[in-house]
């Protein structure tokens, strides 16, 4: 057996977490294939910038979406709802079955559910020390 020893850092370098995530990669790989990981956006742009959107990545049939923005002068317009269906479209294009996405927000767990997700888990004291939860939510795309 070798002899290793364990260094807690705040400061590790990009090569050193690529190292963790190439070997990560290595054996999810030769577990159950290839993730096929492409990334996804959906932008909001006003006068020629991006003020929001949606962004996140499909990988094994799943779109996972890992941000959603709609800045406050768009808000109540159903447009997170928006997002979400052309996000949702472009996914089963490529041919996902599935979405997940996650929030401690709870107007967002609302908007969320108006579009079909459903809370599969839930982390209650999210962020810590706040009464808030973070919910993680899914919804089949197909079927």
């Amino acid at each position: 057996m070798s002899a290793y020893e364990l260094d807690v850092s705040t400061t590790a370098k990009p090569e050193e977490i690529a190292v963790i995530g190439d070997g990560l990669t290595g054996f999810n790989t030769a577990d159950v294939g290839a993730s096929g990981r492409e990334a996804l956006s959906v932008l909001i742009r006003e006068d020629g910038g991006v003020t929001g959107g949606l962004y996140g990545y499909i990988a094994w049939g799943w779109l996972y979406i890992q941000w959603l923005f709609v800045p406050e002068n768009l808000r109540g317009q159903g447009l997170a709802g928006k997002l979400l269906a052309a996000a949702e479209t472009e996914a089963i294009r490529r041919g996902c079955q599935a979405a997940w996405i996650d929030t401690f927000n709870a107007k967002a767990l609302q908007a969320y559910k108006r579009q079909g997700y459903a809370v599969f888990g839930a982390l209650e004291g999210f962020p810590a020390n706040q009464e808030r939860t973070r919910w993680f939510l899914q919804k089949r795309l197909t079927g």
